[in-house]
């Protein structure tokens, strides 16, 4: 029998038998609940952690324990096997080996959905939050599903679908955690996934259904083995197999609405737990299903006992921060094993020669864009917490204003120049390295550059606390180099296939995201100045700013327009390349470098802001065809535009409050991505 499991769990067979992994699973478990239990505000002996279990007494310390430490760890055993089981079922009925509710976007949307619910209907946030989650699951998995191209889609390509979907979800949650922040207060921390728990509440509501359903499962484990055969062998056998993947779906969705509705979304636990089984030998489901529940708790306590154990150290850091870190290498790993020994074709990229879109010749679309660009700079001037009419903007600048009015103008005027250079080095740079890797997901924060970028402006600011802002670049540099260095390594093993460079990218952000996390926990108090920049927003940006910017644009973008032929070239195979005299690997890294050069100035002074590089590339590809002589300065003036619309929409829409010019492109380019996916599904 030969699954597409199997070739992400093919290993020594039979390394561990199921009675060892129970036992050392359990014994595991134990020791990690008992630790667990004597973490905390205060310290307490396992001596009276095992006292206060079995011979309760109403001193403070029992009370501690059974009133916060012990439903903590509970609904933390609860939540882990709820995901790991329902990892192993998605993996299943979807014959997809990355499938999860992280990977597939179900974590993502049952949060969307109890954000809404908190903010337009909290009496049925509070009474009733599985029915929130368990709809915002189920419309997350539908979107991906749609737009991989339903039940016989690739497990790369459905894993992508769930990434896209888990990136519309989160910008949504974050433009409306920041327009309801009151209502919403209480969900940031728990939005990162928070074992935290005051009393036996979350208990008493999660453990009926995550029981229930785990107990149907494992009745129904023969069902699973048949969804391990070919589908017409398993309607010969007299089997439903619609009937078989709705159900397992519907379990597996319903086992991750319940853990999101307590804890927040914990990604990766379903990822890890069922391949760890299926590696030391766990096949069939009946014995895999409990064994994953175990492993998937030992996973969830375990990164909670990592994260308590350095709360005086690092601050309080949610158990999903650790689970991220621990599972990003590990997608990374599963993709390549996934597609390894798989033959890949050329792949699609939109980035391929090919004919314009329109009719307009190029020097108009140029002229059009910049008249554009110059138009939205005049009333990006106007809008902010006092609003002022667009003649008396132009007056201003002609030096014939108020003096009150010139006084604001010349305020706001280093900042929309700082949106509009950020703009265009961010869409320059995704343009580059599209080209680079002939990908056309290629978006800087898309394959973990801006992440890293950000990491690396952290850790110029945590570990060199005197230094100067101005040493921003510096790190952003080297944070995004070593992320770049990363995905191109291992992008290589897949000869750059376009979802795989985005799936590994996904698991550098990720590992990125929870770094950042870490840092800025750790060094809120002097670091608060970098919080502004890592939300990804051009808010407060002054004169300084803009001068340690406007020198990066101005010698790398005629860098990158000299370059642009060999871009052009690269758009060929390997082989015709060589062929026509370029090295390949030579040409990559130095077009590469310039790309991650100038996502890593644009992110140290703008913060993480994304899409940009995705979507102004595409647009221009549509009007002026694919020769990138055409396309970088076309896409500069494009991406300086979406920047610089987004600034003024940021500024406009919540008045006198902002809203991040990061979260307003994200909510414009989500959805543009996942439009891009669903239709070259339909290619």
């Amino acid at each position: 029998m030969h699954t597409n499991l199997q070739t992400t769990t093919e290993t020594r067979k039979g390394i561990w038998s199921p009675l060892l992994l129970s036992a050392a699973g359990l014994l595991l478990l134990l020791a990690l609940a008992s630790y667990h239990l004597t973490l905390g505000e205060a310290a307490i002996p396992v001596k009276t952690v095992w006292r206060a279990i079995f011979e309760s007494t109403p001193v403070l310390e029992h009370q501690i324990l059974w009133t916060v430490r012990l439903p903590r760890m509970v609904i933390g055993i609860l939540t882990g096997g709820a995901l790991a089981v329902a990892g192993a079922l998605f993996q299943n009925v979807t014959r997809n080996p990355l499938a999860s509710a992280g990977t597939l976007g179900i974590n993502a949307g049952a949060f969307l959905a109890l954000t809404v619910g908190t903010i337009m209907f909290p009496g049925l946030a509070m009474g009733f939050p599985l029915l929130l989650t368990f709809i915002g699951a189920i419309a997350a998995a539908g979107a991906a599903f749609v737009m991989a191209g339903g039940t016989k889609a690739s497990p790369v390509r459905l894993a992508l679908s769930g990434m896209i979907v888990t990136m519309t979800a989160a910008a949504f949650t974050g433009v409306l955690q920041l327009f309801h922040e009151q209502k919403t207060q209480g969900l940031f921390m728990w939005g990162s996934g928070s074992l935290v728990q005051n009393d036996w509440g979350g208990v008493q509501h999660a453990w009926p259904w995550i029981l229930g359903c785990f107990l149907l499962a494992f009745l129904l484990a023969g069902k699973w083995e048949m969804m391990e055969l070919d589908e017409d062998t398993v309607t010969s056998l007299g089997q439903k197999v619609g009937r078989i993947r709705l159900t397992g779906l519907g379990i597996a969705v319903l086992l991750a609405a319940a853990a999101v509705s307590v804890v927040g979304p914990i990604g990766f636990v379903g990822l890890i737990a069922p391949h760890l089984m299926r590696m030391l030998g766990a096949k069939r489901h009946a014995v895999l299903l409990p064994l994953s529940f175990l492993w998937g708790a030992i996973i969830v306590i375990g990164s909670d006992a990592i994260a308590m154990h350095f709360k005086y150290s690092l601050g309080p850091l949610p158990a999903g921060a650790v689970t991220a870190l621990i599972g990003g290498p590990w997608l990374a790993w599963l993709v390549l094993r996934t597609v390894k020994g798989r033959k890949e074709g050329a792949p699609q990229t939109g980035t391929s020669p090919g004919r314009s879109a329109t009719k307009v010749r190029f020097g108009w679309w140029v002229a059009i864009f910049s008249l554009l660009l110059a138009a939205s700079l005049i009333v990006s001037l106007a809008f902010g917490s006092l609003r002022i009419p667009v003649a008396d903007v132009v007056n201003a600048l002609l030096g014939h204003g108020a003096d009150s009015t010139q006084r604001i103008v010349e305020m706001r005027i280093p900042r929309t120049l700082v949106a509009a250079l950020a703009g265009a080095t961010l869409a320059v740079s995704g343009l580059l390295l599209q080209g680079v890797v002939r990908n056309p997901l290629a978006d800087p924060s898309i394959i973990g550059v801006t992440g890293g970028a950000s990491v690396g402006a952290m850790l110029m600011l945590a570990v060199f606390t005197q230094v100067s802002v101005q040493w921003l670049p510096a790190g952003a540099f080297i944070g995004a180099v070593g992320a770049a260095v990363i995905v191109f390594l291992l992008g290589r093993k897949s000869s750059f296939n376009p979802s795989v460079v985005a799936l590994i990218g996904l698991a550098v952000s990720s590992m990125a995201s929870a770094i950042v996390q870490v840092l800025v926990i750790r060094m809120k108090l002097t670091l608060a100045s970098a919080l502004v920049w890592l939300s990804g927003t051009t808010y407060a940006r002054n004169w300084d700013d803009f001068w340690q910017l406007v020198f990066w644009p101005i010698v790398l973008l005629p860098v990158a327009w000299y370059l642009a032929r060999k871009v052009d070239v690269l758009q060929f195979s390997d082989a015709t390349v060589t062929n026509l005299g370029l090295r390949v690997d030579r040409t990559r890294l130095v077009i590469g470098g310039v790309g991650v050069a100038m996502a890593a100035a644009a992110v140290a002074t703008v913060g993480s802001i994304g899409f940009i590089g995705l979507i102004a590339p595409h647009m221009t590809r549509m009007l002026v065809g694919p020769k990138y002589r055409k396309l970088v300065p076309l896409t500069a003036l494009l991406g300086a535009l979406l920047l610089v619309l987004a600034d003024t929409a940021g500024r406009s829409l919540l008045a006198p409050k902002e809203l991040p010019s990061g979260l307003v492109a994200a909510v414009i380019g989500a959805p543009y991505f996942m439009y891009l996916m669903y239709r070259s599904g339909r290619k």
